[in-house]
């Protein structure tokens, strides 16, 4: 049976060949308007990409002194805390995908924040067992999980580590004591979040001068605070922050703050581990495109997009043809329709990754794209006895980092790191901010007499859309690459894939292809680019469109036997090195 559908497939897909229409014939790769292209950088050695370019610095020192993959990404993150504390932070969680070169081993790791052990499913509804408004839900203490991030340092530094641990925070350490110029990026989000950074007094007192003028760009901005956190992290290990005075300030901080004070405890911050899982991988023709399984939803839905595409000929529509693109677009709203289904923690709740990813599941969902118009509804799959869940109620907002290291030994590391909403919570303690994960949660834990997988839970870690991916070829790493954004990362890394391995695309280039993404039905073009030339063509077959921003933050690695090639994306600030 499976075998008949593949072929009735098949022969349906190469139809399509014939039949689409090309468009838009301007599309092409370009950087958005207003950003300069960024060209990729070579390497034979190592290579760091990263969102700013004091944190590659710092990566990149750790790598030329010989230092592995593991080494070089705790001198970034520690430096992105800082320069970049909108994003990521100690104070966030990350997922880790990781390629250990001598024993040929990929492997993944989830500091993923855990809700409070006395929390429960009522955090985020008001006194009338309303859903809050996000922002009343966001700027508070009851949004805070515990961080993973510092947790996540250690266990990898000790499996992975080559360098002494106390070196790797000197960097942020130092720049933190002597002050760093503020970016254009953060500069512009401080003003653009004035008015929630001023909710807490130590938050408005760092990033508003004098309390009332936000900081701008090229200031020297000292953080004291912060250099002190590191120096107990580095002299104390993991406990410096998750016991002791750095624990209680957190805890404070969070059960004091204005509005709805939080649940975090001394014994959530205790008790957190990190947790090693195995990698989900799919198949795209001849790659093997691997990421973080669930309590992240980004290698699923990320898999299930590319396995969808795969029964496509998009090789031969390419960039310009908009079947390319309803393809794309279709297969991306029946992932998410999935995603907001199934998808949550998995040690609480039954995900079906293995259904989800099966290629006759695939096989089905690909031939609901046999048409050539949109489709009119994309429904999750009925997987059985799962079928009686509800559909998640939550809000991502983008913010979040990503890190792609190679290093000299040929490990590789592909890790996303966030705070969730820009600024988080907006509390600031001991010189960094914590996040404000709890609202990736559903607000709502039933509906209708059907519980939503994705509710708030004692000690359960809410799903997350961050994607960090290593794509494989004949079984060696080809590709490290992620993005921040929020939901779309998903879209934004599938585009840049089928970019580069099905487009002919350099990885700059896919990296600097105009947006176009569809997760929930309305197809987003990203404003001032070519994109928008596919407009009135994507509405002619069904879709709704709507032109908007999207800053994407890509950085990949491709890797050939040769050399390296770092790529950055040019709507964000960061950059790649290497020697």
């Amino acid at each position: 049976m499976l075998i008949r559908s593949v072929l009735a497939l098949l022969l349906t897909f190469n139809s399509y060949v014939v039949a689409g229409k090309q468009t838009a014939d301007s599309f092409a790769p370009e950087a958005a308007s207003g950003l300069q292209k960024k060209p990729s950088v070579i390497a034979h050695k190592f290579m760091v990409s990263a969102a700013n370019p004091l944190a590659v610095e710092a990566g990149y020192e750790v790598l030329k002194a010989g230092g592995s993959a593991v080494d070089s990404m705790i001198a970034v993150q520690t430096v992105l805390g800082l320069v970049e504390p909108q994003s990521s932070g100690i104070g966030g969680g990350a997922f880790v995908v990781y390629y250990d070169a001598t024993k040929k081993e990929l492997t993944s790791f989830d500091a993923r924040e855990t809700a409070p052990a006395n929390t429960n499913g009522t955090l985020f509804l008001d006194d009338n067992g309303h859903p809050l408004k996000f922002y009343d839900a966001v700027v508070s203490g009851s949004s805070v999980g515990t961080p993973g991030v510092v947790a996540l340092f250690e266990k990898l530094h000790m499996a992975y580590g080559k360098t002494q641990w106390e070196r790797l925070f000197q960097p942020a350490i130092s720049l933190a004591k002597e002050g760093f110029r503020v970016s254009p990026r953060l500069a512009l989000l401080v003003a653009g979040d004035e008015q929630r950074l001023k909710r807490f007094n130590s938050t408005r007192d760092y990033f508003l001068k004098g309390g009332s003028q936000p900081i701008k760009e090229g200031d020297l901005l000292k953080n004291t605070d912060y250099a002190t956190t590191l120096s107990l992290i580095a002299s104390q290990g993991a406990k410096g922050f998750y016991q002791g005075d750095t624990a209680k300030a957190i805890v404070s901080a969070v059960q004091q703050a204005s509005d709805k004070s939080g649940l975090l405890s001394e014994e959530d911050l205790a008790n957190y581990h990190v947790i090693e899982r195995p990698p989900i991988c799919v198949s795209y023709h001849q790659y093997s495109i691997c990421g973080m399984g669930p309590p992240s939803s980004g290698a699923s839905t990320l898999g299930q997009i590319m396995g969808i595409s795969s029964y496509f000929p998009l090789k031969q529509w390419g960039p310009n043809n908009t079947q390319s693109w309803r393809i794309l677009g279709d297969a991306s709203r029946l992932a998410f329709a999935d995603r907001a289904k199934y998808l949550a923690d998995s040690d609480f709740v039954d995900v079906p990754t293995t259904a989800l990813l099966d290629k006759q599941y695939l096989t089905l969902r690909a031939k609901l794209l046999e048409q050539d118009k949109a489709l009119e509804h994309a429904l999750a799959g009925d997987l059985l006895s799962l079928s009686a869940q509800a559909l998640d109620q939550s809000i991502e907002l983008p913010s979040t980092s990503h890190i792609s290291i190679v290093d000299q030994d040929g490990n590789v590391l592909s890790m996303t790191s966030s705070i969730e909403n820009a600024f988080g919570s907006r509390v600031l303690v001991k010189g960094f901010l914590l996040n404000n994960q709890l609202t990736d949660f559903s607000f709502v834990a039933e509906k209708n007499g059907q519980l939503v997988a994705n509710r708030v839970e004692p000690k359960k870690r809410p799903r997350s859309s961050m994607a960090p991916t290593i794509v494989f070829e004949n079984d060696l790493p080809i590709i490290a690459i992620g993005s921040p954004g929020g939901s779309s990362i998903i879209g934004y890394v599938a585009q840049t894939l089928v970019g580069h391995l099905s487009w002919g695309m350099s990885l700059q280039q896919a990296i600097e292809q105009p947006h176009l993404n569809n997760r929930f039905g309305t197809y987003e073009l990203e404003a001032n680019t070519s994109a928008v030339l596919q407009q009135n063509a994507l509405e002619a077959i069904g879709y709704k469109t709507q032109i908007k921003d999207m800053t994407s933050g890509l950085q990949g690695i491709r890797i050939y036997p040769d050399k390296l090639v770092g790529t950055s994306d040019p709507r964000r600030e960061g950059i790649a090195k290497g020697d």
